[in-house]
Order: C-alpha cells, then sequence, then structure tokens
C-alpha cells in the first residue's frame, strides 16, 4: 500500500443510487406510539425506524388515508 494517493487522478463517477438513499427528517411522534415500535423492535430484532418506514411504505402503497376525527375542546 502507497503512503500517499494523488486523488487528483481518480475518475469519480455519480452514484447510482442516490435517488434511493434515504433522507433525514424530523418528525414530532407521540411517546406511545414511538415506545410501541421500540418494543416491536426489540421482538422482532429490527430497528424501530426500519419497522415505521416499513408500515408507511406498506400505507402508500396501499393507497391508505388515515381517517382524522377532530373533537371538540370543551
Amino acid at each position: 500500500m502507497r503512503k500517499e494517493y494523488d486523488l487528483k487522478k481518480i475518475k469519480l463517477k455519480p452514484n447510482p443510487y442516490a435517488s434511493k438513499l434515504k433522507k433525514s427528517v424530523t418528525i414530532r411522534l407521540d411517546s406511545d406510539i414511538i415506545e410501541y415500535f421500540k418494543k416491536l423492535g426489540e421482538k422482532t430484532n429490527i430497528p424501530y425506524q426500519t419497522l415505521v418506514n416499513d408500515f408507511l411504505r406498506n400505507c402508500k402503497e396501499e393507497n391508505l388515508a388515515p381517517i382524522t376525527v377532530w373533537k371538540k375542546s370543551s
């Protein structure tokens, strides 16, 4: 192995997987939702972020939409 490499001679290619990379976002979720997916992750040995992503992907693929019922505050 060389002590130094001349990086100016490297021919760079575009990353073919760049369009498939995940994007980091900030999202606010209720504590019980996070706890549910964390426990599920421990049971299945799958990271909870992956479980949340898979669940949302399934909703997208099945064209599911949430039903939100707004409660009147008293």
